[in-house]
C-alpha cells in the first residue's frame, strides 16, 4: 500500500470567520487528502482541546499557528513513511506523541485534521468511496449501509444566536419512513414556511451559526409555536410526517445549581426543569432531547432518563463528549438512551469510531454531528454512513458549510444505489 510522503498544514477560516487547521497529506502514489477541523461554539469542558494561540494581536487570540507547527514539525516527521492504510497505527502514533488525556499538547484540531486527511488520501489510493473505506475500521456484520435520518436545526438559540433565547437548537425530524430525498423536500418547505411566519410576526429572518432562523423571542415556547405553525402551513402532520426535538444545551443556562430560562420568572431546580420538559412534551410529543441538563448533574440525568426515556431519546453531547470514560459513566448511571458523536471532541477518526462501537454495543441510538464553526469539508457525512449512524445533525438546509454535508449525503445515496 501507499506510504505517507508529505504532510503540511495551513491556517484557513471556518464559517464563523475564525481560523482553523487544514492539513494536506500526499502519498507515495500521488493520492492526496485535504481535511479541515471544525470548531465548536458551545463547548463542553470534557472535550479534547482545540488548540488556540491566545495571541490577542491575531484573530482575537483564536489563531492556530501553534497547532500548525505541531502538524508540520512534530506530527509530520513521525508519520512520514508509514503505510497510509494503517489508520489505527497512525492515530495511535499521534495519541502517544501528544501524551495527554485531552490532546492538550498537540491540539485536537491538529490531530483530527491529519487523521481525516490520511483517511481521505488512503481511500483515494484504494479507489474506494470514503464511506466504504472508513467502514473497514468498524464491526459491520449485520449493520445496514444506509443514509442516516437527518435532524434539521431550523431555529437557533443560545450561543448559536447571541443568546436570543435559552435553548440552543429547535429540531425538525422527518419520519424514518421518509426517503432522504423526501426529507430534504419536506424540510425545505417547512424552512420557507417558517420564514414567512417569522416575517408575518414582524421578526428578524437573520440566521444563526447553523443556518436556522434566530428571531428575538420572549421565550423558548414561542420558538416551538413558530415551528408548529410552519409545519401546519405545509400541510404536513406533526407527530406523523415530522417530529420535534431540542438541544437545550443546558450548561449555558445553569449556574449555582439552578437553571435559568426566560419562560420562568424564577430559577428552576433540575426537578422543576424536568417538569417543564414534561409539560412541553405533552404539547409537542418530542422525539429527541439533547443535553437537557448540565454536564455534571449526573444524578438528575438519571432521573430525566427515568421519567422521559420511554417517550423520547435522551441524548448526551456535552455530557459524554465523544469520550469513552464519560460514556461508560453515563451507561452505568442509566443517564441516556442516545449519544452525539463529534470526532473533534476526541481528536482522531479511530477514537471516534471506537466510541460509536461502544455506544452501539450498549444499545444507544447514535447521532453523528457537525459543529457550529464548520468548514466546507464534508468528511463527517461519509463518517456517518460508514458508522451506520441512526441520525445526522448538520444544521438547517442553508449556508454552504451545512449544505455541503447534505449534498454529500445525496451523492452517497446515489452511490449506494449502484452497489
Amino acid at each position: 500500500m501507499a506510504k505517507i510522503k508529505q504532510i503540511s498544514a495551513r491556517e484557513i477560516l471556518n464559517a464563523k470567520g475564525n481560523p482553523t487547521v487544514e492539513t494536506t497529506v500526499i502519498l507515495s502514489d500521488g493520492a492526496t487528502g485535504i481535511a479541515s477541523s471544525p470548531t465548536g461554539t458551545s463547548v463542553g469542558k470534557y472535550e479534547a482541546v482545540d488548540l488556540k494561540d491566545n495571541d490577542q494581536a491575531r484573530f482575537q487570540g483564536l489563531g492556530v499557528l501553534n497547532a500548525l507547527m505541531n502538524v508540520n514539525k512534530l506530527i509530520a516527521p513521525n508519520l512520514i513513511g508509514m503505510d497510509a492504510s494503517r489508520q489505527q497505527e497512525i492515530d495511535k502514533k499521534m495519541i502517544d506523541l501528544d501524551g495527554t488525556s485531552n490532546k492538550g499538547r498537540l491540539g485536537a484540531n491538529a490531530t483530527l485534521s491529519v487523521s481525516m486527511a490520511v483517511a481521505k488520501a488512503s481511500a483515494k489510493s484504494s479507489v474506494l468511496p470514503l464511506f466504504l473505506y472508513l467502514r473497514e475500521f468498524i464491526k459491520k456484520e449485520s449493520l445496514p449501509l444506509k443514509i442516516p435520518s437527518p435532524l434539521f436545526n431550523l431555529i437557533n438559540g443560545g450561543k448559536h444566536a447571541e443568546d436570543n433565547f435559552d435553548f440552543q437548537e429547535f429540531l425538525v425530524i422527518p419520519a424514518t419512513s421518509k426517503s432522504y430525498e423526501e426529507s430534504l423536500k419536506m424540510i425545505s418547505d417547512i424552512y420557507y414556511s417558517l420564514r414567512k411566519n417569522i416575517e408575518t410576526n414582524n421578526l428578524s429572518t437573520l440566521i444563526g451559526d447553523e443556518g436556522g432562523f434566530s428571531p428575538k423571542l420572549a421565550s423558548n415556547q414561542e420558538a416551538l409555536l413558530l415551528l408548529k405553525r410552519a409545519v401546519e402551513s405545509t400541510n404536513l402532520r406533526l407527530g406523523f410526517d415530522v417530529f420535534f426535538g431540542m438541544d437545550t444545551a443546558a450548561d449555558n443556562f445553569y449556574s449555582q445549581n439552578q437553571y435559568h430560562i426566560k419562560d420562568k420568572s424564577s430559577s428552576l431546580s433540575a426537578k422543576d426543569l424536568i417538569a417543564f420538559y414534561k409539560m412541553l412534551n405533552e404539547q409537542y410529543h418530542f422525539l429527541y432531547l439533547e443535553d437537557g441538563l448540565s454536564e455534571d448533574d449526573w444524578d438528575n440525568w438519571t432521573e430525566l432518563c427515568s421519567q422521559l426515556g420511554s417517550q423520547m431519546l435522551i441524548v448526551g453531547d456535552d455530557l459524554t463528549a465523544t469520550n469513552p470514560y464519560r460514556l461508560q459513566t453515563a451507561l452505568q448511571k442509566k443517564a441516556i438512551t442516545g449519544i452525539i458523536v463529534k470526532p473533534n471532541q476526541i481528536g482522531t477518526v479511530i477514537e471516534a469510531l471506537a466510541v460509536v462501537e461502544m455506544a452501539r454495543a450498549a444499545g444507544l441510538k447514535i447521532t453523528v454531528s457537525h459543529r457550529s464553526g464548520e468548514t466546507n469539508d464534508d468528511f463527517i457525512a461519509d463518517f456517518a454512513v460508514a458508522a451506520s449512524a441512526d441520525y445526522v445533525k448538520f444544521g438547517a438546509p442553508a449556508r454552504g458549510e451545512r449544505v455541503a454535508k447534505y449534498n454529500r449525503l445525496s451523492q452517497i445515496q446515489n452511490q449506494l444505489k449502484s452497489l
